[in-house]
């Protein structure tokens, strides 16, 4: 029998909270049916001793360790394949986001929504966490049509169904809120308080950031390439602007152009306009590359309880 509920938790370096989180889930979630769904992203510390012995002695407790670190979306969607629930919470490690909260997003989505957002009016989270959620947010309203009024929050509720479809993706980058917002835009968010994180540091840095944005920019839309594909166009009718500019200079008034500064300034200004196109396809054909050559999105060392069969491969059906 599935459960009501599944919580998805990456795990990153955090043997500090996971006993706490444990805890605050067991109380929280005691009027459901649920499951915890532990993914370990190959931690440097004791986290998956720690997962060890919560799933020992909790049956409810599903631990996963990845063979190496793949990074937070493809951990999610490691604990997606195996998580059962007819409703499947995503959120984070370290108690910013509290479980006491799951049972609001879980009578919003109740209502008949595919997906239930928590909105937090106040965050409590480093300034380049809070400008890279803002920039994947204006990326995400024209690449994947997110509406504007909605906050990607990584604290979320998702119908099983939903679930189901986002684990039939295939690509070595995964991004789960782009995969949602493709798959659905029957969406809605409920205000959560942010809570202090209870123990260690956020482990997110400027490239990982910029990895996200990256993912969500060329994975889902090809805007990028029409917006090089335009820059080089304006730039174009921008030099013969300039050439005609100079040329009536001269034939009207006799002024020749003389000097090597404004020539060196377009060179530079047409060359980076060229490399940057050459980079943007460049990540195109590479995507394209490591999607034909099958690169796993994650790949699963060990799981506690053992599921029977093949349980090592990247992909395991719910």
């Amino acid at each position: 029998m599935h459960p009501t509920l599944s919580v998805v938790i990456p795990v990153y370096n955090s043997e500090d909270n996971l006993i706490p989180l444990h805890a605050a889930l067991t109380e929280a979630l005691a009027p459901f049916a649920y499951e915890v769904v532990l993914v370990d992203d190959r931690s440097r510390d004791a986290s998956w001793h720690r997962i060890e012995t919560l799933a020992a002695n909790d049956s409810r407790v599903v631990g996963v360790r990845l063979r190496r670190n793949y990074g937070q979306d493809s951990a999610i969607m490691a604990g997606l394949h195996h998580a059962r629930g007819e409703y499947v919470v995503i959120m984070d490690d370290d108690l910013q986001h509290h479980p006491r909260d799951i049972p609001a997003l879980y009578a919003e989505i109740a209502k008949g929504y595919d997906v239930c957002f928590a909105d937090f009016p106040r965050k409590l989270q480093t300034g380049i966490k809070n400008i890279g959620s803002w920039l994947a947010g204006k990326v995400a309203e024209v690449v994947v049509r997110k509406p504007p009024h909605i906050y990607m929050s990584p604290f979320k509720i998702i119908r099983g169904e939903v679930v189901e479809e986002i684990t039939r993706y295939r690509g070595p980058y995964p991004y789960v809120d782009g995969l949602l917002f493709q798959l659905t835009d029957n969406v809605t968010q409920v205000p959560i308080e942010h809570h202090a994180r209870h123990a260690g540091r956020s482990s997110t840095r400027l490239r990982k950031q910029m990895v996200v944005f990256v993912t969500l920019a060329t994975a889902f839309s090809v805007a990028p390439l029409r917006i090089v594909t335009a820059a080089g166009l304006a730039v174009s009718f921008l030099s013969f602007l300039v050439g005609f500019f100079f040329l009536v200079l001269y034939l009207a008034r006799g002024v020749g152009v003389y000097g090597w500064t404004s020539l060196a300034l377009m060179n530079l200004f047409i060359g980076g306009t060229i490399l940057t196109a050459l980079g943007i396809t460049g990540e195109y054909v590479g995507r394209v590359l490591m999607n034909v050559n099958a690169m796993p999105q994650f790949t699963v060392e060990q799981r506690i309880p053992p599921r029977p069969g093949n349980d090592t491969g990247g992909f395991t059906p719910r």
